[in-house]
């Protein structure tokens, strides 16, 4: 999604330029509705950017051993009494021992599975 709307400004630039260029606009113009275009495409950039980073750090891992309610609420699908059971069943081994010991369901584990860990003591 991110690549494509940065492929998109690029493409909305070059084919502003080419355009302005063909028609022997005033080069004031052109100037003008480059730096406009090019705004555009740096706005769109950062947003991008954002996207990117806010999704890399939205979903950490968590250990389950010590994560806080807090943190465990941020997990997808994750409920208060999800939360609640999680902390009450410390300790555990691994972060499936959520499902053997029906902490939660498979069908909510594997949906966060990829976001749960056990640090080694």
């Amino acid at each position: 999604m991110s690549v494509g709307m940065f492929q998109r400004a690029s493409l909305l630039l070059f084919t502003l330029v080419f355009c302005v260029a063909c028609t022997h606009q005033n080069p004031q113009d052109l100037k003008e509705k480059t730096a406009h275009a090019t705004a555009e495409l740096k706005r769109d950039a950062k947003a991008i950017a954002s996207g990117v980073h806010e999704g890399w750090s939205q979903y950490k891992t968590l250990d389950v051993n010590t994560a806080t309610r807090e943190q465990l609420l941020t997990l997808p699908g994750i409920t208060p009494a999800d939360a609640d059971r999680i902390t009450a069943g410390r300790p555990y081994d691994t972060p499936e021992d959520l499902v053997t010991r029906h902490i939660i369901p498979k069908k909510k584990y594997d949906r966060i599975s990829d976001l749960l860990k056990v640090k080694k003591r």
